[in-house]
C-alpha cells in the first residue's frame, strides 16, 4: 500500500483484533483473529464500503478503528494522529470527530428519552459549553424530524424515522468521519432509498467521510467511491467500486458478487452459505500474503 498522503483521513496499519475462545467452564482455550493484519486508508470526503459475509470481521474492524474495541496490535491514525498510542484520557476530541450509525435504530436509542433528549446526550458529553438544545433541534431538522415530533419517544416513530434520529445524533457533534454499520439492513426496502439519499445529502453538506459497512452490494454499488472486500479478517480485494464490480480479481470477490447480486433471494442466501463453508472459495495463502496492485488503485491479496 502507498504512504499516507494529506488526502488520507484514516489510516490502518497491520491491525489485529483477537478474542479469546472459552469452554463451558469459562477457561480460555485459544483465540480467534476477527481482524488479521489489515492495512487500509480512507480518503477525506469519500465513501469506502466494507463488504463480506457475516463473520468476516467487518463490524469488528469498524469498531477497532473507532477504538470501541481496543486493537490487539497495529495502529489506527486519524488526521495524522496515532489513536492507538494515545491514553484514553486524551481521546475525547477524536470521539467527537468519529461517530457511528448502528444497524438497529431502536436499540440504539434510549426508549425513555425523547428524540430531542437522545440527540442532546452526546452534545452534553462531547461538546459541553454550547447550546446543546439548539444544536440538537438543528440536527433533527436536517434529517426531517421537527416540530412537536422532537418531543416524542422512539416508540412513536417508524423504523425509518428512528434511523433518522440516530443519524441526527451522529451528525449533531459535527464529526468528520462516520462509520455506517449496516445502517439500512433493518429498514423496509421502500425506506432504504430515502435513508441512502439522506446520507449522501448530509455527506455533501457537512463534508463527511464514510466507512459504509454492508452486505447489500446493490446499495454499495450506488453509494461507494471504493470497495474493500473482507474475508476471514483480511482485506482480499480493494479498489474503485465500479472496477471491483465489473472486473473482480479475487475468487472470493467473484463468488460473493455472484451470490449477493442474484435476482432470487433464496438462491442468493444459499450461495452465500456455500461460500462460507467451502475453503476452495477463500483463496487465501497462509503467511506472507500482501495486497498487490493489479491496476491503478486496485489491489488484490496474493
Amino acid at each position: 500500500m502507498s504512504e499516507q498522503t494529506i488526502d488520507d483521513l484514516v489510516r490502518v496499519d497491520a491491525l489485529v483484533k483477537t478474542f479469546p475462545l472459552r469452554n463451558a467452564w469459562g477457561r480460555t482455550t485459544g483465540t480467534v483473529r476477527a481482524v488479521d493484519g489489515v492495512d487500509l486508508t480512507i480518503r477525506r470526503g469519500e465513501t469506502l464500503a466494507l463488504v463480506g459475509e457475516s463473520g468476516s470481521g467487518k463490524s469488528t474492524l469498524g469498531r477497532s478503528i473507532l477504538q470501541m474495541d481496543e486493537p490487539t496490535s497495529g495502529t489506527v491514525t486519524y488526521d495524522g494522529v496515532d489513536l492507538t498510542s494515545l491514553p484514553r484520557s486524551r481521546r475525547a476530541p477524536y470521539h467527537r470527530s468519529m461517530q457511528v450509525i448502528f444497524q438497529d435504530p431502536f436499540s440504539s436509542l434510549n426508549p425513555h428519552r425523547t428524540a430531542l433528549q437522545n440527540v442532546m446526550e452526546p452534545l452534553t458529553v462531547l461538546a459541553p459549553g454550547g447550546d446543546s438544545r439548539a444544536q440538537a433541534i438543528e440536527a433533527l431538522a436536517a434529517v426531517g424530524i421537527d416540530g412537536d415530533a422532537v418531543h416524542r419517544r422512539p416508540r412513536a416513530f417508524s423504523g425509518g424515522q428512528r434511523q433518522r434520529i440516530v443519524i441526527a445524533r451522529a451528525i449533531a457533534v459535527r464529526p468528520g468521519f462516520v462509520v455506517c454499520d449496516e445502517p439500512l439492513s433493518a429498514l423496509d426496502m421502500s425506506i432504504q432509498a430515502q435513508v441512502t439519499d439522506l446520507l449522501l445529502r448530509l455527506q455533501r453538506e457537512l463534508e463527511l467521510t464514510y466507512l459504509f459497512i454492508s452486505h447489500d452490494l446493490s446499495v454499495v454499488r450506488e453509494i461507494a467511491t471504493r470497495t474493500a472486500v473482507m474475508n476471514r479478517g483480511r482485506i482480499v480485494e480493494l479498489g474503485p467500486t465500479a472496477e471491483v464490480f465489473a472486473s473482480p480479481q479475487h475468487a472470493y470477490t467473484r463468488h460473493l458478487l455472484d451470490a449477493a447480486l442474484s435476482i432470487d433471494p433464496v438462491q442468493a442466501r444459499r450461495r452465500l452459505e456455500r461460500i462460507s463453508t467451502r475453503p476452495d472459495l477463500v483463496g487465501l495463502e497462509p503467511e506472507g500474503t500482501v495486497l498487490t496492485e493489479v491496476s491503478p488503485g486496485h489491489f488484490v491479496l496474493r
